[in-house]
C-alpha cells in the first residue's frame, strides 16, 4: 500500500520569475515572441510543480495560451506560477503573466494559461504527488476550474473524435457555408 505524502498548501509551491525582455527576444515585429514567453512560462510551470511534488516534472499539456497584449523590449515580465489542481501524479499549474514598462511604471496582464505536469519518480515513471491544501477561497475556486475545465476539454475531445468517426459531407458541407475557404470538386461527392 503506497503512503501519501502529507496534503501540501497551494502558497508552498507558488513562484513568481521576473525577467527583463531583451532585444534578441523580439520577433520582425518588434515585440517580445511568443516563443519566448511560452519557454519562460514552461519553466516557471516546472517550478511550481517540482516545488509542490518535490519530483521531477515533466509538461503534458499546455492549455489556454492567449496572447491578450503585446511585451515590449525593455519591459519587465513576471510570471506568477501556483498549483491549481493535483490528480495522481499530474498537476494543474494556473501561471499569470504580467509586463512592467520601468519608465512609465503602466502594468499590464499579457497572458494567462494551464500547464498540466507530471510528478516522474526515479524510474521514470509518474510518482505519486502530495495532496493540494486549499486554505482560502482562491485556492477553492482555482481548484473547481481546473475540475470544470479537465470535464470541458474531455467533452470537447469526444466530440471531435465523433466528427471524425462520423463523417457526414452534408453536415460538413453545411459548417463550411459562409466560411473564407473553397472546397475541391473532388471532396464534394
Amino acid at each position: 500500500m503506497t503512503v501519501l505524502p502529507p496534503a501540501k498548501p497551494a502558497n508552498f509551491s507558488r513562484v513568481t520569475m521576473t525577467e527583463l525582455m531583451i532585444p534578441s527576444y523580439a520577433n520582425f515585429g518588434g515585440k517580445i515572441h511568443g516563443g519566448i514567453l511560452l519557454s519562460l512560462m514552461d519553466k516557471v510551470a516546472y517550478a511550481a510543480a517540482s516545488k509542490h511534488s518535490g519530483a521531477y516534472c515533466v509538461t503534458v499539456s499546455v492549455d489556454t495560451v492567449d496572447f491578450l497584449q503585446p511585451v515590449e523590449v525593455g519591459e519587465l515580465v513576471s510570471l506568477k506560477a501556483s498549483v491549481n489542481h493535483v490528480g495522481n501524479s499530474s498537476m494543474i499549474i494556473g501561471i499569470k503573466v504580467i509586463s512592467e514598462n520601468v519608465k512609465t511604471g503602466v502594468v499590464k496582464h499579457t497572458n494567462t494559461c494551464y500547464f498540466t505536469m507530471v510528478a516522474k519518480g526515479e524510474d521514470d515513471k509518474p510518482t505519486p504527488v502530495p495532496p493540494l491544501l486549499l486554505e482560502t477561497r482562491t485556492d477553492v475556486r482555482r481548484f473547481v476550474e481546473a475540475i470544470k475545465r479537465k470535464s470541458y476539454k474531455k467533452e470537447y475531445d469526444a466530440m471531435l473524435h465523433k466528427i471524425k468517426q462520423t463523417w457526414d459531407q452534408e453536415a460538413i458541407s453545411s459548417l463550411l457555408e459562409g466560411q473564407r475557404c473553397e472546397v475541391a470538386p473532388e471532396l464534394k461527392k
